[in-house]
């Protein structure tokens, strides 16, 4: 049955007007994004679908637009809703990091990591870079790689860090394993970072690594 005969209530969009986002489920959400189905599904069932695929609400958010269309009926133009979405909250995380203290906003930092980097099937380096009063600058993806590995040039990170006028740094790295968990390699490669970047006064604040559901966050570890 089509949501178009469900009883007025009972309609996500009426609810969510009523009641406030908080009231609707993953699915519901996701099927006022979607607005409609397709022969033999309404949006919801659709939404549930693609849901289900993908392995969650988090996998979702950091699948490419060609998982996204794996889903069956979801075609360019529904991808594109829901890519859109991802960009819009993107955005928004961006903005807090760029407003406040990254030490008073850890978890918008991790967020964004997440939804940059959580997706990819190949290991990216990224450089965030923060201002005298650690506000972050921008995000920079400066070294890609295989599967497993990455190799990533101490000389470049430093060149780069001036470039920006950066005061500090944070680095990230995704394992698309899944495992958020650091090797020795990434371990060593941070301390070699961090003592190449003291010698231009530049301080590494952080150094993440994505992976899952999860970001793993090396001065939590007390790894810095």
């Amino acid at each position: 049955m089509g949501i178009d005969a469900w009883p007025q209530e009972q309609k996500p969009r009426e609810r969510l007007l009523a009641l406030g986002a908080q009231a609707l489920s993953d699915i519901e959400l996701i099927a006022l994004i979607l607005r409609t189905g397709m022969r033999g599904k309404s949006a919801v069932d659709l939404a549930h679908e693609i849901l289900l695929r993908a392995g969650g609400l988090s996998r979702l958010l950091t699948s490419s637009p060609e998982q996204l269309q794996q889903a069956s009926g979801l075609g360019p133009a529904k991808a594109a809703q829901l890519l859109a979405v991802v960009a819009i909250v993107q955005r928004a995380l961006h903005e807090q990091m760029r407003q406040r203290d990254h030490l008073s906003s850890p978890g918008a930092v991790r967020d964004y990591l997440r939804l940059n980097m959580a997706g990819r099937d190949r290991e990216v380096f990224a450089v965030l870079y923060l201002d005298a009063q650690n506000r972050v600058l921008l995000m920079e993806e400066l070294f890609a790689g295989t599967l497993t590995q990455t190799s990533v040039f101490p000389r470049e990170v430093v060149r780069h860090a001036l470039m920006h006028n950066a005061a500090a740094v944070i680095f990230a790295h995704n394992h698309p394993s899944g495992v958020a968990e650091p090797s020795r390699a990434d371990e060593i490669l941070t301390q070699t970072l961090r003592q190449a970047l003291a010698l231009v006064d530049v301080k590494v604040l952080d150094h993440f690594i994505v992976g899952g559901d999860g970001a793993m966050s090396f001065a939590e570890r007390g790894l810095l």
